[in-house]
């Protein structure tokens, strides 16, 4: 008995060693970012360690061989425990951020500033404006949300653009009009309209939820294979490409708003290269809902994710297979969980009238990549713009690969969750860090600009002139050209970029 007693501590050890090494393998296995070969020497590896530290606690009478497969099982613990946290969370976070997209739109319901109505049941006999051809899908939702309300059919004027409701309702022909609340921005950019939210007063938002699930065939071949096989790894990826957006809100990413950012990510896993085209947020073109009718470009995220994606395929002749987009929010608080990004500075400026901006290389906080990216007055116009947010997609891109960010990782992948979404599988992630992990080799990231003359045009989304930019169409045909090269293998010089 007393023999036995020498046997159990190293027995405990022993089978809690044992126990969270087969977790830690199921674990590998399900997130499936190894390599076959790296996943296999991985999990002899384990099983050899872990069964040497089982033959050095077998007996505490042996108190050095004890000591030392105590602290082998002890790290082992410790590695393991850490390794499997990170996994699921990394795993957690992709599938959240990865799945169907449900948009929220706030739909308004507004009276004039000096209407008695402190609520939409003071509403119910109102004339309600509504547009005719924009947003109709949206705004059938709301008025059917109101009839169910009020119990009886609600009395509405149609109008032609958001123009000519506002004043309508100011005018006295309506009593209340139902506005999307992404379409109070472009009051912004109408002369003479600049100060409507002063006199409208906001009753009520009623949020309409529409599933957007944008369904494009994978990149990688051979999809048949056993996912949970080690052995049956799938055909390399070769190309895909990604559309790149921001959002110029600062509430929750699955409301919608204009588009601020928009590049178009061209990525061939073969020749290692990325090509980033960046469109200004003023261009002038047709969007995918529009009719042929142009709009800035910007105006294409009032309606869902996947129209900048349609409207960007239609004007450079391309696919894009999926989309990421993150908001203003999003790019402070990632910036800030990477600790600061480094970029080249071209000549010094003061970002958004609030921070100064040395030339050179410079390291920025979240608060001040954030102006560096949005600033437009001050620095070059919206060309230059978009070359600094494509660096700044670059220089995070470098900072997230860096073995420090290991430290802050989870707490990375917490600022990210709630600001960022994209329509990229968790399957196809874990496919591209396998093949990651397989090569090993950099990456050669280009830029690109397309160009344009400004201009003074109607935009389809308003109703009134604004400020746009006429696209220069040898640039986009450059841009197209550069996109094809590179899915075709051929590889694309810096100086194209210039």
């Amino acid at each position: 008995m007393r023999n036995f007693k020498k046997h159990i501590p190293g027995l405990l050890i022993t089978l809690i060693t044992a126990g969270l090494s087969v977790l830690f393998i199921l674990v590998l296995l399900w997130s499936r970012m190894l390599p076959a070969k790296y996943f296999l020497l991985g999990s002899a590896a384990i099983v050899l360690v872990a069964t040497a530290a089982g033959l050095l606690v077998r007996s505490t009478a042996y108190k050095v061989q004890f000591t030392f497969g105590t602290i082998i099982s002890v790290l082992m613990t410790f590695v393991m425990v850490l390794g499997s946290v990170y996994l699921m969370k990394t795993m957690v976070t992709l599938n959240n951020i990865s799945s169907v997209t449900t948009v929220h739109t706030p739909v308004g319901i507004f009276v004039r500033a000096d209407d008695p109505a402190v609520s939409v049941d003071d509403a119910k006999d109102y004339d309600f404006g509504i547009l005719s051809a924009l947003d109709t899908d949206n705004t059938i939702k709301t008025v059917e949300e109101l009839t169910a309300k009020y119990a009886a059919p609600v009395k509405t004027n149609a109008y032609d653009g958001i123009a000519q409701m506002v004043d309508g309702l100011l005018n006295g022909e309506t009593d209340a009009m139902i506005l999307n609340l992404a379409y109070l921005d472009l009051f912004e950019e109408m002369d003479g309209y600049k100060d409507v939210e002063s006199k409208i007063r906001q009753l009520e938002v009623i949020t309409i939820e529409n599933v957007v699930e944008v369904k494009k065939p994978g990149i990688f071949g051979n999809k048949d294979n056993d996912k949970n096989d080690p052995k049956e790894e799938k055909e390399e990826p070769h190309v895909f490409t990604v559309y790149i957006g921001g959002s110029d809100s600062r509430g929750a990413l699955s409301m919608q708003a204009r588009n601020d950012v928009n590049i178009i990510a061209t990525v061939n896993t073969e020749t290692k290269q990325v090509l980033l085209v960046t469109t200004p947020r003023d261009y002038f073109v047709p969007l995918s809902i529009s009719n042929k009718v142009p709009d800035k470009l910007t105006h294409a995220g009032i309606y869902g994710p996947e129209v900048p994606v349609e409207t960007l395929e239609m004007l450079y002749g391309t696919e894009i297979d999926y989309y990421f987009r993150i908001n203003f929010a999003g790019v402070e608080t990632l910036v800030d969980a990477l600790g600061g990004i480094t970029v080249n500075n071209k000549y010094e400026f003061m970002a958004m009238k609030k921070y100064y901006i040395p030339a050179g290389e410079v390291t920025l906080n979240g608060a001040e990549a954030l102006a560096y990216a949005r600033d437009r007055k001050n620095s070059g116009g919206d060309e230059a713009r978009g070359k600094r947010q494509m660096e700044i997609i670059s220089a995070a891109i470098d900072k997230a690969i860096s073995p420090d960010i290991l430290l802050r990782y989870t707490s990375i992948l917490d600022s990210v969750e709630d600001c960022i979404d994209m329509s990229i599988p968790y399957d196809e992630i874990a496919d591209l860090v396998r093949m990651q992990l397989k090569d090993n080799q950099d990456w050669d990231i280009v830029m690109y600009s397309v160009s344009g003359v400004g201009a003074v045009r109607q935009p389809w989304s308003m109703s009134t002139n604004a400020y746009v930019m006429l696209p220069d169409y040898e640039t986009v045909d450059q841009a197209a050209e550069m996109m094809r090269r590179v899915r075709s293998g051929e590889i694309v010089s810096v100086s194209e970029e210039e």
